[in-house]
């Protein structure tokens, strides 16, 4: 068997302002490389496939902390198009010449911006965007949303004093218990959402994430709701390389019309499959099937792969 890339944390520090960024390697070393951007709020640590799905589909995966989660340096007032610099800088560090990209959740809008952005487009050969937010001012955009996303969302733009008062409320009880999030989260969750989070070692990863997410404050949870309510700074029409955008049709915590309208302002270039009878959480097991076409192999049709 190939051996694995290391697992451990590591880090890079970006050469401009000498800024931290924490990342992990995992898969097979010769595997193809894609980055896997995490959710909101969330971590390098995220659910992901375990090591010997990774070395079947060939693929080596890297996950990072978006500024000011885990272990990453804040970067204050940051919009979307800013994961572009960070993916390149990781990029840079583990010497990739070529890699795809695919962002899970409030990860979607980031890997987007990785495709669009003009000096990292042309390294990236693949996209994915599993349950993403469609960009602020879209059509429809509360519609279908469940109402504790629907109230923190709102505040981003009209009480962003109160939304940082709420995350830090959120952050503390994570900190005591936790399974604090999950537990308010499972509140707001559909029938086939409870299905997902009801295995026991989704439940882990989950908690894993949420918890080291906050380790040292709120503050990339924080930065990640304001920025994905403001102008994202890159234009999706822009985006030539190939992309897929999947969604649950049950979602409701990023409702589907939100994928529809990125994938008609992408184009073309988009391969847009609304699952019926799934939905947020499920962008987790279906993860393997992206990592394959991202990889430049056919998706296959049998049963969704286990993950960590």
């Amino acid at each position: 068997m190939v051996a694995d890339a290391a697992s451990a944390t590591r880090f890079v520090a970006r050469p401009s302002d000498g800024r931290r960024i924490a990342f992990e390697v995992s898969g097979p070393a010769d595997g193809s490389p894609v980055f896997l951007l995490h959710g909101t709020p969330g971590s390098r640590l995220g659910p992901r496939p375990r090591g010997i799905v990774l070395h079947r589909l060939g693929v080596r995966l890297i996950t990072y902390d978006r500024p000011g989660y885990g272990e990453s340096d804040r970067v204050r007032d940051r919009d979307v198009a800013h994961a572009a610099q960070d993916v390149r800088a990781v990029a840079d560090e583990l010497g990739l010449e070529r890699f795809a990209v695919v962002g899970r959740s409030g990860g979607g809008p980031h890997a987007l911006a990785c495709a669009a952005d003009q000096d990292l487009g042309d390294r990236i050969t693949r996209v994915a965007a599993l349950v993403s937010l469609a960009p602020a001012g879209a059509p429809g955009w509360f519609e279908g949303m469940n109402d504790d996303n629907n109230q923190q969302f709102a505040r981003a733009v009209s009480d962003p004093g109160e939304l940082e008062s709420e995350i830090r409320r959120r952050a503390d009880g994570i900190s005591t218990d936790p399974d604090y999030l999950l537990r308010l989260l499972t509140e707001q969750m559909t029938v086939a959402d409870r299905r997902v989070v009801s295995d026991a070692a989704m439940r882990r990863q989950l908690r894993l994430s949420y918890r080291d997410a906050i380790k040292n404050g709120p503050y990339g949870w924080i930065d990640d709701l304001l920025a994905l309510r403001r102008d994202w700074g890159f234009d999706l029409g822009s985006i030539t390389v190939p992309v897929r955008v999947w969604h649950g049709g049950q979602d409701t915590f990023a409702p589907a019309v939100h994928s529809e309208y990125l994938a008609g302002r992408i184009g073309g270039r988009a391969e847009l499959d609304v699952r019926p009878g799934a939905a947020h959480f499920d962008a987790m097991p279906e993860l393997p099937r992206t990592l394959r076409w991202l990889a430049g192999q056919p998706t296959f049709a049998g049963p969704r792969a286990a993950l960590n």
